[in-house]
Formats: structure tokens, sequence, C-alpha cells
């Protein structure tokens, strides 16, 4: 088996299940965890990545630079990274991240829209940072338009094209099919990111290891949008279990996943809303602002989220989410009237 990049994101998409609240502080004692456990690449910014931090998405503790600049002088072997959204993030975002000490950009577009992330991604390389291609909801379209949009960002200077299960809707015959087909179309390696809304995360990154993939995501217990991602402890004992070289210790790495405990809302749990996600395909981060929704208007935020699903809702409609709510409710009313 081959050796196997992880990246961590509990510091990234862990802030959605924190609504965005961690502090700077807790950042750094849980980055220096990781980067102690050999973890390879840690990622830090608001859930939506840079510039996140609005109304429509959240508004965090901390800014951007805040968090950056708290964690960057506590990483000794890590590289820091953080995640850039085309039309949230900009040009200026990235150029403040790499004076904070970031030397990892991920691109993240929607699966159809990789052209958007050209000007992002050859800013990142002139500053000399690592670019990873980030293709969002990959479960929405066929092997053949991921691949298409994946060589469109290796065109524009990837090293690394990710397919992305972020609604955590797929299983691993879709994962195997889907990243061993991109695999075989690019040059550079093809990562992969998992959701756990149905309980496949850790069992979808195998399938897509198995299928070439060699940069995986993982986040601490789990800690992540909807019902989080594959848990980075857990990662690494089943990547070593099935043989594959990985980095990172992992007695270090549980310990990690001990000094985030304690800062966590809940634990991350797969309750019936965030089994709904995966079943109806919707962008996992959708959830807390779900739950916001159907208590407003007094409905099942399961409803809502087959709803969203139908309407085949992406990343960045968040407020959306509220149109749909009411809509449904005043139906409902003229339904019991």
């Amino acid at each position: 088996m081959p050796k196997i990049r992880i990246m961590d994101t509990t510091l990234r998409d862990g802030m959605h299940a924190m609504a965005h609240q961690f502090t700077p502080e807790q950042m750094a004692r849980v980055a220096a965890a990781l980067d102690e456990a050999g973890v390879e690449v840690i990622e830090v910014s608001h859930g939506d990545g840079l510039a996140g931090y609005s109304f429509q998405y959240g508004f965090a503790a901390a800014t951007d630079e805040e968090y950056l600049r708290a964690v960057a002088p506590v990483l000794k072997r890590a590289k820091l990274a953080a995640l850039v959204l085309p039309g949230i993030g900009t040009c200026k975002d990235m150029q403040m991240a790499v004076k904070a000490g970031v030397k990892v950009f991920r691109i993240a577009t929607h699966v159809t829209e990789a052209d958007i992330s050209e000007e992002h991604m050859g800013l990142a390389k002139e500053m000399g940072a690592e670019v990873v291609g980030f293709l969002m909801m990959s479960h929405t379209v066929d092997k053949e338009k991921i691949a298409e949009q994946a060589r469109l960002m290796e065109s524009y200077g990837a090293d690394v094209v990710y397919v992305v299960d972020s609604a955590g809707a797929m299983t691993p015959p879709e994962v195997k099919e889907k990243v061993g087909y991109v695999r075989s179309c690019l040059k550079i390696p093809v990562g992969f990111h998992a959701h756990n809304n149905l309980g496949l995360a850790i069992g979808n990154t195998l399938a897509a290891v198995e299928a070439g993939a060699t940069v995986v995501d993982g986040t601490l217990r789990g800690l992540g949008a909807g019902a989080g991602n594959a848990p980075t402890e857990v990662l690494a004992a089943a990547l070593k279990k099935v043989g594959c070289e990985v980095d990172v210790d992992l007695y270090k790495i549980m310990d990690a996943a001990t000094v985030l405990e304690p800062m966590m809302r809940r634990p991350q749990v797969i309750d019936n809303a965030s089994i709904m996600l995966g079943y109806a395909g919707v962008y996992s981060s959708f959830l807390l602002h779900t739950y916001r929704a159907a208590e407003k208007f007094g409905l099942d935020p399961r409803d809502i989220l087959m709803e969203l699903g139908s309407r085949k809702i992406v990343g960045g409609q968040e407020d959306y989410i509220i149109d749909v709510a009411y809509e449904m409710a005043q139906n409902k009313q003229v339904v019991a009237g």
C-alpha cells in the first residue's frame, strides 16, 4: 500500500460544529498537538474559508488573521493551510494569509465550476504556496464531469485535486469508481474529503485510497459540518491497519483528540437530520442553519433538508434555507386551513 498524507481540517471544517466560536488560544493548543502527532498539513480558517466571517455564513470569535497568527508560531513541522472559496475569499485575503504564515491554499469550488479557481490558484503559485483543488459536492455529477473539472484545476497549477463528498452522500462503490477514474486522468495526486452523514466517512476514505487517492482529510473526533468528517485518530489507525504508510503517530494523534474534546460543544453524532443530509445529498454545513429555520417556523428539519435536496441547493445559498422554510410553513398553514 502507498504512503498516505493526512491533512487535518479540525480547525476549519470543525468550525461549523462550533458555530465558528473557537478562540485563537484554543486553535493554538489543538494545532500544537496535531503538529506533535506528525500531521503534515493543518487547515485553519472560518468554516467557509477566508473571509467567511459574515451574516450569511456566521460570525466567528476572531478574524482569520488572528487565528492564523495564533497558530503559525506553534507549528514546528506542519504546514499551515487555509481554505479559499472564490467569490468569498479574495486575492487580498490570500496575501494576508501568506504574511501570517500560510504555506498551503485549498481552493474550493462547486464540482462544475473549477474555472473560477484559475486566478486564485495562479496567485497561490506566484506566492510559492502548495495548491490543492477542492471539487465540492462531487456526488452530484458523473465521473467524467469530475475528471473534466479536475483537469482544469491541474492546468491552473494545482498540486493535488480532491474529490469532495460535501454532503456525506457517497458510498464506497461510488467513491472507488469516481476517485479511480479521476486518478487515471491526472498526472498529479488525487485526494478525498469525506463527511460522515451516512456513517461511511472511514469506509469511503479507505475506498478512495484503494482507488489511488494518496491524500486524505480528517478531523479530530470527527468534528465538522453535518455529522462531521472522518476522525483523524480513527483514520490513522485504519490506514495503518490496512498496511498504508502514515507519518502520524497513533498515540499522539489520540492525545490530540483528547486535547480537543473539552472544547467541543457536543459529541459529534449522526443524528436524524444529519442522516437526511447524506440521504438527500445536501451540503453538510447547512445543518445548523436548518435547525434554526426549523425552530423559527415550527417545522421538522428533515422535511426542510429533503426539500433543499430536491431543489439541488449548493454551498453559498445558506440564505435560501430561510426562504424554503418560510414557503413550507405557509403551505402548511394553507393545508391546515
